[in-house]
C-alpha cells in the first residue's frame, strides 16, 4: 500500500479520478466507519436507481456526524437529489461522493450541490507517493496506475494496460451510451493517442478517423468528461509577440496512453519517448498543484515562428518555464524557447530544462535538472509556488 498525499476534507466533497487510480481504497482508508454505497456493483446501481428513497432511509438511520460514501455516484445521478435533501432538510454534512466520469453529473443533478460539496481529484501515483522507489524508465512506459506499479512483471503491466483501454471502451463508453458507433470511437482513440501533446488539429484527426469534425469534438469531450485526458491551454497574458492559441491534449497517464497508441504491439514514432516524458512530467506537476497549497495557472507557450516552452506556470507577474527533453545530454539549443519566452515577459521568470541526463547544470540563468532531481524538488515545493 502507498500513502497518498491527498488529505481528506472535513466537509462533503466530490472525489473525481479515472477508474483504477485508487479512489475506493482511499475513501475506505480515511472513512472506515462510513456507510458505503458501492454503485460499481451493477445490482446496487439498479437497486438505488429504482428506489432512491432507500438511500435516504439508510442515511437517516445513522448519526448526523457520521460519513456517507457513495462510490461511482455518476452511475445513479438521482442519488444527488437525496444528498441535497439530506443536507438541506436533515442536517447531514458529511458525504464523500466519488466518480470516474463527470459527464452525467454535469448534465444532471450535480448542480444542486453547488457550493455544498468541494471538489477534489485523485491522480495516479506520484513519484513522491512511491517514495521514488520505482525506476523512472518503467514509469514512462507503464505509467503509475496503482495496479500497474504493483504488477510483478512487465508482461503483467502490459496485460493490465491493454485491458484498461478495452475496459474503458466497453464499460465507460458503451455502458453510458456515449457514442453510437464504437468502431469509429475506437479508431479515434488510437489516432488521438498518437496526436497527444501536439497542438490539436481537429480536421486532421477527423480525416484520419473517417468522421466529421463535430464528431471529433464530441469524442474529445467524452475523453475529458470521463477523465481520460484534458486540455492544456496556451499561455497568452501580456506577451509582446503573437502566440499560438490552440490547446494541446494530454492523457492522464503515460502507460494508458502507450497502450491506447498500440505501443506494446507496434513500433511508434522516433519521438515517442519524448511524448511519454512530457505526459509523465505533466502528471507530476498537476498532481502537485492539486494536492498542495500552490495556486496559479498552467499552460504551454508557443509562437507561429516555432518558439515553444512545454509548460508554463504563472501567478500574477511570476512565471516558471519548464522545457522537457528526452535527451541524455544537454544542448544549449534546449533553451531557445525559454529564451524567447523570457524576452517577451516583463515579470520575473524562473526556468528549468528537465532531461534524462545525470548532471545538474546552471546555464544562463536556467536550471538544468535530471528527471529524478526535478520531481524531487517539485514535490518539496521548490519549483512551483
Amino acid at each position: 500500500m502507498f500513502t497518498r498525499t491527498l488529505a481528506p476534507p472535513r466537509t462533503s466533497f466530490f472525489l473525481f479520478g479515472p477508474r483504477g487510480t485508487g479512489k475506493s481504497t482511499w475513501v475506505r482508508t480515511h472513512f472506515r466507519d462510513a456507510l458505503v454505497v458501492n454503485l460499481l456493483a451493477a445490482e446496487n446501481a439498479i437497486r438505488y436507481d429504482r428506489d432512491p428513497a432507500l438511500f435516504r432511509a439508510q442515511v437517516m438511520a445513522r448519526p448526523r456526524a457520521g460519513w456517507v460514501v457513495v462510490d461511482e455516484v455518476q452511475r445513479v445521478p438521482r442519488l444527488l437529489d437525496e444528498v441535497h435533501y439530506l443536507m438541506e432538510e436533515e442536517g447531514y454534512r458529511h458525504f464523500a461522493l466519488t466518480g470516474s466520469s463527470a459527464r452525467k453529473l454535469r448534465r444532471g443533478s450535480a448542480n444542486l450541490l453547488a457550493g455544498r460539496a468541494i471538489l477534489r481529484t485523485l491522480f495516479p501515483l506520484t513519484t513522491a507517493e512511491m517514495g521514488y522507489s520505482v525506476p523512472l524508465g518503467r514509469l514512462l512506459r507503464y505509467g503509475s496506475m496503482p495496479l500497474s506499479v504493483r504488477a510483478g512483471s512487465d508482461a503483467a503491466r502490459e496485460d493490465y494496460l491493454r485491458t484498461f483501454v478495452t475496459t474503458y471502451l466497453a464499460e465507460e463508453v458503451r455502458a453510458e451510451g456515449l457514442v453510437r458507433d464504437l468502431g469509429s470511437f475506437s479508431r479515434f482513440l488510437a489516432i488521438a493517442a498518437l496526436a497527444a501533446a501536439q497542438t490539436t488539429n481537429v480536421s486532421a484527426v477527423a480525416r484520419d478517423a473517417s468522421v466529421s469534425r463535430e464528431t471529433v469534438r464530441g469524442y474529445f469531450d467524452i475523453l475529458v468528461d470521463t477523465l481520460i485526458g484534458d486540455w492544456l491551454p496556451a499561455y497568452r497574458p501580456r506577451a509582446k509577440v503573437k502566440e499560438v492559441a490552440q490547446p494541446k491534449f494530454y492523457w492522464f497517464d503515460p502507460g494508458v496512453l502507450h497502450a491506447a497508441a498500440g505501443g506494446f504491439d507496434q513500433p511508434l514514432p522516433a519521438d515517442w519517448e519524448g511524448v511519454l516524458l512530457e505526459h509523465f512530467v505533466l502528471h507530476e506537476i498537476r498532481a502537485f498543484l492539486a494536492y498542495s497549497s500552490a495556486r496559479g495557472s498552467l499552460g504551454y507557450w508557443a509562437t507561429p515562428s516555432g518558439g515553444e516552452v512545454d509548460f508554463v506556470w504563472w501567478r500574477g507577474t511570476e512565471s516558471v518555464a519548464i522545457e522537457v527533453k528526452s535527451s541524455r545530454r544537454f544542448r544549449r539549443e534546449f533553451r531557445s524557447g525559454i529564451r524567447s519566452f523570457s524576452d517577451s515577459m516583463k515579470g520575473k521568470v524562473r526556468s528549468y530544462v528537465v532531461y534524462r541526463g545525470d548532471e545538474e547544470l546552471e546555464v544562463d540563468g536556467t536550471r538544468v535538472l535530471p528527471l529524478e532531481a526535478f520531481v524531487r524538488r517539485l514535490h518539496r515545493g521548490e519549483i512551483l509556488g
